[in-house]
């Protein structure tokens, strides 16, 4: 499964961002091999507003099938819901970590946000 961790850095011993719209990167990772590229994030992060959005359009994008993350907004929880990506948050650690926690089921994909919008 292609996967979408957010990261303060460009790999998988990068601490994971707890934003999900204003992360510093997008971990593309491939869960079974480990298999990893870093996407940068750098336009949303600076942005005013609608991060969140253009954040998940992006995701969609990169034909991940589901995100971790620390926390999710209710506007890119509603597009990424759309494009029928799973939502995994409460992500904490590396990356790394995160994707060992993903593979060991320890975050269950989330029926709604858990921050309200324009949560910094």
């Amino acid at each position: 499964m292609k996967l979408a961790i957010t990261a303060q850095g460009a790999d998988l011993d990068s601490p994971v961002d707890p934003r999900f719209g204003r992360a510093r990167y997008f971990l593309l990772v491939d869960s079974e091999t480990g298999d990893c590229t870093a996407q940068d994030n750098t336009q949303n992060f600076n942005a005013l507003q609608g991060a969140g959005i253009q954040a998940a359009q992006n995701i969609v994008g990169a034909g991940a099938e589901a995100v971790v993350t620390g926390h999710v907004g209710p506007k890119a929880f509603a597009t990424l819901q759309a494009a029928k990506i799973q939502i995994h948050t409460g992500a904490s650690g590396t990356a790394r970590e995160a994707l060992e926690q993903f593979r060991a089921g320890k975050l269950p994909a989330v029926g709604g946000p858990d921050v309200q919008a324009h949560w910094v």
